[in-house]
């Protein structure tokens, strides 16, 4: 059994890391309600978008806009965009996701990793970690940090990268992957293609109303297919940023309910031993008096 001192100095280690737990947990909770906060004001004007870009392509052939951004090409090159943390301390947050990218690559671009034809673009510090690890091609080598100044001019950064890797022909496939934030206690592990944009015929909305386009309607198309899809990494990078938010926050709350359970049982373990030591003494002092008799 433990002595007294050592037990005494685990209880205090495991008091200074619950207190450790609950700050986090608290500074987690404080950004998590800004991201919410964030995402709900992009929401409006995400839903707006694609209204409008329904409404435009409902009398246009996709075939017809003249954008490289939706020009279908043999696939021999494919990038994921891969948007998770600096951090850790934010439960299976990362492991998960990076499964559900690894599970995608090899259900369906088995051959070309094999090749080193799949790159990633690392959005996050642990994205980066991961992926250089294991041998996937990285570009430009770096991670691209954009949590230090999260706006949409830092993203958009990221994204003309994307834009310029697929115009030149260095990737034929984007693939965005995120985790998109559904409640505190759990996300939904997404990904999708990003490149070439495909607009189904099924998000045309017609209309009865006879609007006059100025300029015509591929024009506006043009314009507005970039913007969209800038929106739509912007959005992603929101998700994530609140999904790891309520992640840590549940991985804190939960880090300090166990250190409370461990301190029971350490208390109860020190107060056992203590009786022992109290007891010991108290037969040694018996036994020290009868030999005096």
């Amino acid at each position: 059994m433990a002595n007294l001192k050592e037990i005494r100095n685990r209880i205090n280690t495991v008091k200074n890391t619950q207190q450790v737990t609950k700050a986090m947990k608290m500074v987690a909770a404080a950004k998590l309600r800004k991201a919410q906060e964030r995402m709900h004001k992009l929401r409006p004007y995400t839903q707006k978008m694609k209204e409008i870009i329904g409404n435009v392509v409902a009398a246009v052939n996709v075939e017809d806009i003249p954008s490289s951004l939706v020009k279908k090409r043999p696939v021999k090159n494919v990038l994921l965009v891969v948007v998770a943390s600096n951090r850790g301390l934010c439960g299976p947050f990362n492991a998960n996701l990076f499964k559900h990218a690894l599970q995608l690559v090899q259900d369906t671009y088995a051959d070309l990793h094999q090749t080193g034809n799949v790159h990633v673009l690392a959005i996050g510090k642990k994205t980066y970690e991961y992926f250089s690890k294991r041998k996937f091609k990285m570009v430009e080598n770096r991670n691209f940090d954009v949590y230090g100044n999260l706006t949409f001019e830092t993203v958009n950064g990221v994204t003309e990268r994307v834009f310029t890797g697929f115009t030149d022909g260095e990737f034929d496939q984007v693939y965005l992957v995120f985790n998109e934030f559904r409640n505190v206690m759990a996300q939904n592990k997404i990904a999708e293609p990003f490149l070439p944009l495909a607009i189904a015929k099924t998000e045309a909305k017609t209309t009865t109303t006879d609007y006059i386009f100025e300029p015509d309607r591929t024009q506006i198309l043009v314009d507005l297919i970039p913007n969209s899809l800038r929106l739509r990494m912007f959005r992603a990078i929101l998700d994530s940023n609140a999904s790891e938010q309520g992640a840590r926050m549940v991985a804190m709350d939960k880090a300090t309910e166990n250190a409370g359970s461990l301190l029971k049982e350490l208390k109860l373990k020190y107060n056992k031993a203590r009786q022992a030591a109290i007891t010991k003494e108290i037969l040694e002092i018996a036994a020290g008096a009868d030999a005096l008799v």
